[in-house]
């Protein structure tokens, strides 16, 4: 049998990180294929690669319906029937369904009448019952969905990679979409399928494929394989020699939070307590809502609803300004975008945060500044020639480190940490290790959130697990293990609206 993808030592190194080391997969037809593993474990890496987004490392081959690819591209992977669908459709909003479905159907002359009868036979394909003049926008997410599989079946593709296409359907529509993906199987399309959603997974996949940290970790008949099994396999890793926690005395209540909510960030029900000196990890899978947590409490997307308390005392937080003075700092997950000002220099980026300190009616005592900053940086151990060298010169861990530096600058009650080591060599990680748990001994109350489970595990004295923009449960460090926090955050809700 002909396989319909034949991916073999599949590396892929960016500056700092090796996403994929040496990974294999392949696809049969017609057969649905799970490529499962947590969030970081190279899933979204490889992928790219086979639709031809990334390049792979030399060493490795790929082989796409037989064909050798020696310089994939996305024209070239679509050419050769690969077409990938992925949880927020593709689709022009403002067009119709009908052109949608046929724009690329080329010609001087447009015949509206064949285009019509190809369109129908696309929808006809996929059961979807959807007016040809509908503007997409004005469509369910599900009806999206099918249109994007239509599109997809109607340029011949024969190998459909879905990640995640259930995410956003109710119950119903997602049954539905189960029962086209069987009807597709039967046809011989082969499906590379990704989900969170376990028993989803086991119950419509022939294999699966687990990664973890960029390494395979086995192909296994989905038949041989359980769920605990499964969560085995994606989190069956032992804490690190470098996450070596020491206890520290657990003070007073310094961020109190009871049921918070806010729609424009899609959380609710948000009710949690940090105390001086503790570190409250917050985990869970892409979209669970940690980050909106983060930016609601630091108000850049405030609370419609709820109470935020600090030390005691009830605090309106309308704005990160209102959270600076309050004593909250927010190191945010895009140091890039949010973290730190690449060109300026490392002093300036330190110092930014309390820079009216320094300024002595219209004049800024520069010398003071620098003076500041360089002892900031000193005890950060931050690796730079100089303090005024431009931050995107140093590596990740410094750039890192002077992220932090700015927000200890304003000596914070609460800091809240958003993936605080992404992207950061092993070395680096262990010194931002020691800094958190330094700042933990000195009463800090820390909120940090992260998708490695070993390093919220390895940092933290309580672990809350979010799913769906809720905290669906909160673990003393004596109970929490990776089983346990996967189970609570891949739980399928008992009903979807």
């Amino acid at each position: 049998m002909e396989l319909l993808l034949e991916a073999r030592n599949i590396s892929k190194t960016f500056p700092g990180v090796r996403a994929l080391r040496e990974v294999a997969l392949e696809v049969r037809p017609g057969e649905v294929h799970a490529l499962l593993g947590e969030n970081g474990a190279g899933k979204s890496t490889l992928i790219k690669i086979v639709t031809g987004i990334l390049e792979p490392d030399p060493g490795g081959s790929l082989r796409i319906a037989g064909q050798q690819v020696v310089r994939n591209s996305p024209e070239l992977s679509a050419e050769l029937g690969v077409s990938a669908i992925y949880q927020h459709p593709t689709l022009f909003a403002e067009l119709s369904v009908l052109e949608n479905l046929t724009m690329d159907q080329g010609g001087f002359l447009i015949d509206w009448g064949k285009r019509r009868r190809f369109a129908q036979e696309c929808l006809d394909r996929v059961g979807a019952d959807i007016s040809l003049d509908q503007p997409v926008k004005h469509l369910r997410m599900a009806e999206k969905q099918l249109i994007e599989i239509a599109r997809a079946l109607s340029r011949d593709a024969r190998l459909l990679i879905m990640d995640e296409p259930t995410a956003a359907l109710t119950k119903q529509d997602a049954d539905h979409l189960l029962a086209l993906i069987r009807q597709l199987r039967e046809r011989g399309v082969g499906i590379i399928y990704i989900s969170h959603r376990l028993e989803e997974v086991l119950d419509i996949a022939d294999r699966m494929t687990i990664l973890r940290d960029g390494a395979l970790v086995g192909t296994h008949a989905a038949a041989d394989l359980g769920r605990a099994d499964v969560i085995r396999l994606m989190a069956g890793r032992s804490l690190e020699d470098m996450y070596n926690k020491q206890a520290v005395p657990i003070g007073k209540p310094v961020l109190e939070v009871s049921d918070l909510a806010c729609a424009a960030a899609g959380i609710a029900d948000i009710s949690f307590t940090v105390r001086a000196g503790e570190i409250l990890g917050v985990a869970g899978l892409v979209g669970a809502g940690r980050t909106e947590l983060a930016r609601t409490l630091f108000g850049i997307t405030p609370a419609d609803s709820g109470r935020i308390a600090l030390n005691g005392q009830a605090a309106a937080i309308g704005s990160p300004g209102d959270a600076i003075g309050l004593g909250i700092a927010y190191v945010p997950e895009d140091r890039h975008l949010h973290g730190v000002i690449q060109d300026l220099p490392v002093v300036d980026n330190a110092m930014i945060a309390i820079l009216d300190q320094f300024l002595h009616g219209p004049l800024l005592d520069r010398n003071q500044e620098v003076e500041t900053g360089a002892k900031a940086v000193r005890e950060l151990g931050v690796k730079t020639p100089s303090v005024f060298t431009p931050v995107r010169s140093l590596s990740g861990g410094n750039q890192q480190k002077v992220a932090l530096a700015r927000w200890l600058a304003i000596r914070p009650k609460v800091l809240i940490l958003d993936e605080p080591t992404q992207g950061i060599d092993v070395g680096a990680k262990a010194e931002i290790y020691r800094l958190v748990e330094k700042l933990a001994e000195e009463g800090v109350a820390i909120l940090m959130i992260s998708s490695e489970l070993p390093e919220v595990l390895g940092l933290s004295d309580r672990v809350a697990v979010m799913r769906g923009g809720r905290i669906v449960a909160t673990l003393e460090r004596t109970e929490a293990t990776q089983e346990r926090i996967l189970e609570f955050a891949l739980e399928e809700e008992s009903a979807r609206a």
